[in-house]
């Protein structure tokens, strides 16, 4: 690695050639603030939160853009830099709705750090006119509030950037600058996907998921529901998070007795649907193989690369998979399945989900989401919003058992549960495709091809005779450049994972708030996925037809994959939609 010799605050150090000051000083462990700035996502230096003074220059340099070179001497600490940046924060907290208490960021908001750290009490000293706005909740899955936003334009960069979506940005000028949608219109108005990129994105509160704890708090306390719950394969390696423990802590079995002691009458497993899935979805792949179907078979699990697919590449909706997103087969499963085993009629139960996801909350309002004539879910709640619930309760997470799933739809494989890391659906699927197809068990049920963070993989493997080539890509940008390259016929594939979220659903919209400095500097999306991949090596069934629930589930009800009654219940239809600005 080439090195440059430089002095920060008076220490010498050799560094990375090509490295600007924050990342140069962030590899010798000092820590300059930010609050616009995304690693390769949102380099703009537009806050002027992280100047520093050099040697030699004639003013402040924003640390985010201004490369390092050899001899260089930075001060990070000088009574100037710090005068700089209070004055910076104060001018923010200028035209702030500073209604701290009530906000869901207090206490993870990034602006109300800085301002501690910089000892900014109150706006007083800039005090004048606030430029007017409005709350948009129109959306079925956010709340935008611009009085609390800070014109970082994180949301635009990743909605543009990362999404290919770009359903908002600056509108007007000068004062009234303000983040919106082109003609001032509702965010529901737009083709916005309701993947929630934006929400992880912002450092305040001017963006939030809409908050459905109510309804499940309500559901709660009602004698005549019967309340169930299924968390996401993800949310066990995330929501420790929100408690304080290391990113990457598998937390199954805390969460599992969190969910029971908040009052839910049966603490069920997405993963156990995620296998479920994995049967339908397998059975389908072979069907289109073998009988001429349409090919590539694309994934079907993510409501925000589906909607994407609806709105962005409608050419290819019938290559969707018709099956159902786990989420949705699990509600229809326990409204059919498990209401006749319980005796109980499926509209006195309430199915709530903990999803990683914001788009979880518009998929349950979709069409063809309802096979016992009531919604398959009835209320999604992301992980942040679980969070919340366990600290209302004044349940103490530290002192929480490990626990275990109830019975007949709490039992999963390792297939199951790796669907929360990008290219995990793609694995579960191989492992039960080539099985069936060659009618050998695997002598390896790893396919490390498809694995890792990238945003695109690529994967050819010989399957009884035959070469299937996969694809496996997160992010939807990433997404949109497949399909361009799948339409020129410069790739051919047979099989295709799209995830809307980069990474996969361990990054979804819905995952806890990481605040930038974390984010810029430490692979969130690898050491979640790990939580899961360690979890899957240790399972007693690593494949999705082993699970002795799923076996009983086709025995006792359904009959076979892909079946007239499987067919009712786990599949869905799908619908070409308008691009709307």
């Amino acid at each position: 690695m080439e090195t440059v010799n430089i002095k920060i605050n008076n220490v010498p150090y050799a560094v990375k050639a090509g490295s600007t000051i924050l990342e140069a000083c962030h590899e010798v462990g000092i820590d300059i603030p930010t609050l616009c700035y995304l690693k390769e996502i949102n380099e703009i230096g537009a806050c002027r939160i992280c100047v520093v003074e050099v040697k030699g220059a004639k003013s402040l340099v924003t640390a985010c853009v201004y490369p390092v070179n050899e001899g260089m001497e930075i001060f990070t600490n000088t009574p100037k830099v710090f005068a700089a940046r209070k004055t910076n924060l104060e001018l923010v907290l200028s035209t702030h709705n500073k209604d701290c208490l009530a906000c869901v960021r207090n206490g993870s908001c990034e602006l109300q750090a800085l301002c501690l750290r910089y000892g900014v009490s109150n706006s007083e000293r800039f005090a004048g006119e606030m430029p007017e706005s409005e709350i948009d909740d129109m959306a079925p899955h956010l709340i935008r509030d611009n009085s609390k936003c800070v014109l970082c334009r994180r949301c635009v960069a990743v909605c543009k950037s990362l999404q290919h979506v770009g359903v908002i940005g600056p509108n007007e000028r000068g004062f009234k600058t303000h983040i919106g949608s082109a003609f001032e219109a509702n965010l529901v108005q737009t083709s916005c996907i309701h993947c929630g990129q934006c929400i992880v994105a912002c450092p305040t509160g001017a963006l939030r998921e809409k908050d459905d704890t109510d309804k499940v708090w309500a559901a709660l306390a009602d004698p005549t529901k019967h309340v169930v719950v299924q968390p996401a394969p993800s949310v066990r390696a995330t929501l420790g998070e929100c408690f304080g423990d290391p990113v990457g802590t598998n937390v199954q079995g805390k969460m599992v007795a969190a969910l029971r002691r908040l009052g839910f009458d049966k603490v069920f497993d997405t993963d156990f649907a995620a296998d479920l899935t994995i049967m339908e979805e397998a059975h389908e792949f072979i069907e289109r193989v073998q009988n001429g179907g349409k090919l590539p078979l694309i994934t079907s699990c993510s409501p925000g690369w589906v909607k994407f697919c609806e709105y962005y590449h409608p050419e290819f909706v019938e290559n969707l998979s018709s099956c159902k997103s786990p989420q949705q087969m699990f509600g229809a499963t326990v409204k059919s399945y498990y209401a006749e085993k319980a005796g109980i009629d499926p509209k006195d139960i309430v199915c709530v989900s903990v999803m990683p996801c914001t788009a979880k909350k518009f998929e349950i309002k979709r069409n063809d989401q309802d096979a016992n004539g009531v919604p398959d879910v009835d209320i999604s709640i992301t992980t942040r919003e679980l969070s919340r619930m366990i600290d209302r309760a004044g349940i103490q997470w530290a002192d929480l058992p490990d626990e275990q799933f109830d019975p007949l739809m709490g039992e999963s494989t390792g297939a199951g549960t790796i669907f929360g890391a990008t290219g995990g659906v793609m694995e579960a699927a191989l492992r039960t495709a080539v099985e069936t197809l060659t009618g050998k068990p695997l002598e390896n049920v790893e396919f490390h091809d498809v694995r890792g963070t990238a945003g695109i993989k690529e994967a050819t493997y010989d399957v009884a005779g035959m070469q299937v080539n996969v694809c496996v890509a997160s992010g939807l940008e990433n997404a949109h450049q497949v399909l361009k390259s799948v339409v020129s016929g410069e790739k051919s594939y047979h099989f295709i994972e799209f995830m809307a979220c980069p990474g996969g659903c361990v990054n979804g919209g819905g995952q806890p708030y990481q605040p930038a400095s974390v984010r810029n500097f430490t692979d969130l999306k690898a050491l979640r996925a790990k939580a899961l991949y360690s979890e899957d090596e240790g399972q007693t069934y690593r494949k999705s037809h082993e699970n002795p629930e799923i076996i009983q589930l086709y025995k006792e009800y359904l009959g076979e994959p892909g079946s007239e009654k499987a067919h009712h219940l786990l599949h869905t239809t799908y619908q070409k939609r308008d691009i709307q600005y």
